[in-house]
């Protein structure tokens, strides 16, 4: 595992694993069956991970805002393995608007990675909230990508903005063959930024934001549109991982059960999740962070 979490981070984690006493680690051994719980049920419902993990470490493991975060992309990183292998392995991932994705999305995490260092906890936390209550909205009221028109927020200017850019193919390993308008590059520039710069605040933002728009506003089949997303969310995740493992000292005693753990998890969501409407777990879900969240603003504020 040291040696995936140095790939992963850019950082060699044994040194500092040194420093953590034993008896610590073990104390959070409830950490691993709490993660694949999260885990398991983020890969039925088709949502970030990170939207558990975060106010877990923040409000039950008791870590500051910004350890949270960076604990929480951490895990989410290697909790993204099994799927992004297999939408490779299915050859949907829609290559060249991921490339153009991450034009935004990496230079926003990893500013948004640094800049949760060094605001206030308090603002942080609020923000942390705020974010959470928004995210829990847009899952309750936002159609997922399955129930999404292609199209169907694309409007007269994008509809010609979008003509003018020719068309993208995407042949899948099962003989599945997507044809469809390739999409403008600027405005998903723009929502990818804006995602990345919320990942690296809060840990979450970027898929939620993403995914849907390309099916909306740009055509793109819902299967081609979640894999290309869940591509560079994984990119990325571990960039703003790696900015907050170099910004602060990664808590180690929380993540070593919470990385196994979300791999478990996965495993085992994956399969649940073909037998659970994504769409009614999506708005269960979207109530759950809700409530996460006004707990965080209360907690935090007072209010």
């Amino acid at each position: 595992m040291s040696g995936a979490l140095a790939l992963a981070t850019g950082v060699d984690p044994l040194p500092l694993l040194s420093t953590v006493s034993l008896d610590r680690i073990l104390d959070h051994w409830w950490v691993f069956p709490a993660s694949i719980l999260f885990s398991m049920v983020a890969i039925a419902a088709g949502v970030s991970g990170a939207l558990f993990f975060s106010p877990f470490f923040l409000l039950a493991v008791g870590l500051g805002p910004a350890q949270a975060v960076g604990a929480g992309l951490m895990t989410e990183v290697f909790g993204m393995g099994n799927g992004l292998r297999s939408y490779v392995k299915q050859g949907v991932v829609d290559y060249a608007t991921a490339k153009w994705l991450l034009v935004g999305a990496l230079p926003a995490i990893v500013i948004g990675s640094f800049a949760a260092h060094y605001v206030p906890d308090t603002l942080l936390r609020g923000g942390f909230g705020v974010g959470l209550f928004v995210l829990g909205g847009f899952l309750l009221y936002s159609d997922s990508p399955e129930e999404t028109e292609p199209g169907e927020r694309e409007g007269e200017f994008l509809e010609k903005k979008n003509a003018e850019c020719g068309t993208t193919v995407v042949n899948a390993s099962d003989g599945g063959r997507f044809v469809y308008p390739t999409c403008w590059r600027p405005p998903g520039v723009a929502l990818a930024a804006l995602g990345g710069a919320i990942t690296g605040l809060i840990s979450a933002g970027l898929p939620e934001i993403v995914t849907t728009q390309l099916v909306a506003r740009c055509r793109m089949p819902p299967r081609v549109a979640v894999a290309t997303s869940v591509f560079v969310l994984a990119i990325a995740a571990v960039a703003g991982a790696a900015v907050h493992a170099l910004a602060a000292t990664p808590v180690w005693y929380v993540v070593v059960w919470s990385i196994p753990g979300v791999i478990v998890g996965g495993t085992i969501g994956a399969r649940v999740g073909k037998h659970v409407p994504s769409g009614l777990m999506e708005r269960g879900l979207g109530v759950v962070f809700g409530i996460v969240g006004a707990i965080v603003l209360v907690t935090t504020f007072g209010v």
